[in-house]
C-alpha cells in the first residue's frame, strides 16, 4: 500500500471477511517497573475516533491509521488457525510517549 502499510494478501482476505474495515493505532504497554511505551497494533474494526485518523482505500478496504505510524514501514499479516486467527504487525518501532 505505497508508503502508508504494507498488507499482506492473506491479511487482506482476514479484513474483507471482518467488514473491510482495518485500525492501526498505537496502543500504550506498562512495564514492570512502572514504564510506557506505545506498540503500534491492528485491528479489524472501526475506531471509536476516526477523526483521529487518516483514512485510506485500498483494494475495497478502508484503512484507518494513525498519523505517527505513516511511513513507518510497518507490515501487516495474519497468523495462528480457524477461529484462533488474528492480525499481527511487523517492523513497529516502539514509540515513547
Amino acid at each position: 500500500m505505497g508508503n502508508v502499510i504494507d498488507i499482506d494478501s492473506k491479511a487482506l482476505d482476514f479484513i474483507k471477511q471482518r467488514g473491510s474495515i482495518l485500525t492501526v493505532r498505537l496502543s500504550p504497554r506498562h512495564g514492570c517497573c512502572g514504564g510506557l511505551a506505545k506498540v503500534a497494533i491492528a485491528e479489524a474494526n472501526p475506531p471509536a475516533d476516526s477523526s483521529l485518523y487518516q483514512c485510506h482505500r485500498y483494494q475495497n478496504i478502508t484503512l484507518f491509521i494513525d498519523p505517527a505510524l505513516i511511513g513507518q514501514g510497518l507490515s501487516l499479516n495474519v497468523e495462528g488457525w480457524w477461529k484462533l486467527r488474528h492480525l499481527y504487525m511487523e517492523g513497529s518501532p516502539l514509540l515513547q510517549p
